[in-house]
C-alpha cells in the first residue's frame, strides 16, 4: 500500500515510477516538493500556473486550464486567452495543500507567469532564457551568461542566474514597468550580449540561422511563462531548475540538480531569495532601443513566409 495523507490531501500510487529515465517515483516527487515548499512557493504565489504533467504510459501534457475535478482549496483566477478566444482558469499554488494536489497529479514541471494574477501587464521579472546548441556543453552556456551578465552591467542592471533543468541557465532580473517596455528591454539585453561575442551567442529565433550559437532567447515576455526556480523536469533523472551565484557557473553541471539531491544542496538556505536583487528601473535608452528591434517571433514568421515564396519561385 503506498497511500498516504499530508495536510489533508490523499496521496496516491507513490511508489509508482515517475516517468521513463527519471530514476524516481512519484513518491520521490512528492517527498522533494514538500522539502521544499518553503522556496518554491514564494516564487509561485499569485501567478498563474501552468504544469507539465506525466501519466503512466502517456506522453508529457501541459494543463493549464484546471480540471473541473479540481478541490475547493485551490485558489484560481481567470485569464482571457487571445489564440483561442475563452477564459482559462488558473491554479494559483499559494499553499502547501495546493503543492501536493499537484504533486498527487503528476504534475512535474511548474511554469509561472513574469507578471501576477490580474497585473499581467506589469511583469515583475525580466527572463533571457540561453539555450545551448545540439551536442554543445555546459561551458558554452555559461559563456553566454557571463556576457549577459556583462550587457546587464553596461546598462546599470543586475540579475540572478538558475539553471533552467534542462539544458540552459535563465537570467532572472527583478523590475518594474509596463510589458510592452519590459519586452523591448529584453531583446535590447539580448542584441547587447549578441554583440559583445558574435561568434558565440546569437539572438537568431530560426534554428537554421544559429550556425552552433548559444540561443538567446528574449521571447520570454507579455503572456509567455517560465519554469520556476526548484520547479523539477521532466529531464534523465528528474532535474530541477537550480538557483546559482555568479561564480559558481564554472563548476557545476546541470546533472548535479535533480529532485534526490538538491534538498541535501539547499540545506537550509534559499538561494534563489539570497540572490534576487531588489526591483529595478529599466533605464530609457535601453528600452528605446529594445523598441526598434522586432518581435523575434513575428520576424521570424515574415522571414520563414519570404523563404517559402522564394524556394516556390525557384
Amino acid at each position: 500500500m503506498s497511500d498516504e495523507q499530508r495536510d489533508g490531501v490523499t496521496l496516491t500510487n507513490l511508489d509508482q515510477p515517475l516517468f521513463d529515465g527519471a530514476e524516481a517515483t512519484k513518491r520521490d516527487l512528492v517527498d522533494y516538493l514538500d522539502a521544499v515548499r518553503d522556496r518554491i512557493l514564494p516564487v509561485l504565489r499569485g501567478r498563474p500556473l501552468s504544469v507539465v504533467r506525466v501519466r503512466p504510459g502517456q506522453e508529457p501534457f501541459m494543463q493549464k486550464n484546471l480540471p473541473k475535478y479540481t478541490p475547493d482549496f485551490v485558489s484560481t483566477t481567470q485569464v482571457w486567452a487571445e489564440r483561442s478566444k475563452r477564459e482559462i482558469t488558473y491554479a494559483l499554488c499559494d499553499d502547501r495543500r495546493t503543492l501536493l494536489w499537484f504533486a498527487n497529479q503528476r504534475a512535474v514541471e511548474y511554469h509561472v507567469t513574469l507578471g501576477l494574477a490580474g497585473q499581467l501587464d506589469r511583469p515583475t521579472y525580466l527572463v533571457l532564457d540561453l539555450d545551448p546548441p545540439e551536442g554543445a556543453g555546459f561551458d558554452v552556456v555559461v559563456g553566454a551568461a557571463k556576457l549577459v551578465r556583462r550587457a546587464l552591467a553596461d546598462a546599470g542592471l543586475t540579475g540572478a542566474v538558475k539553471t533552467s533543468g534542462s539544458k540552459g541557465v535563465h537570467v532572472f532580473v527583478p523590475v518594474s514597468g509596463h510589458a510592452d517596455d519590459v519586452a523591448a528591454a529584453t531583446r535590447a539585453l539580448a542584441a547587447r550580449a549578441e554583440r559583445l561575442d558574435p561568434e558565440l551567442a546569437t539572438t537568431a529565433f530560426i534554428l537554421d540561422d544559429r550556425h552552433g550559437k548559444v540561443f538567446l532567447d528574449s521571447t520570454r515576455a507579455h503572456g509567455a511563462t517560465v519554469v520556476a526556480a526548484y520547479s523539477p523536469r521532466i529531464r534523465p533523472s528528474a532535474r530541477v531548475s537550480f538557483p546559482l551565484a555568479w561564480e559558481d557557473l564554472d563548476r557545476v553541471s546541470p546533472n548535479d540538480f535533480t529532485i534526490r539531491t538538491a534538498p541535501g544542496l539547499l540545506g537550509d538556505r534559499d538561494p534563489w531569495a539570497e540572490h534576487l536583487p531588489a526591483p529595478q528601473e529599466l533605464p530609457d535608452e535601453l528600452v528605446a532601443e529594445g523598441h526598434t528591434i522586432p518581435v523575434a517571433r513575428v520576424q521570424a514568421m515574415h522571414e520563414g513566409k519570404r523563404r517559402a515564396r522564394a524556394a516556390r519561385n525557384e
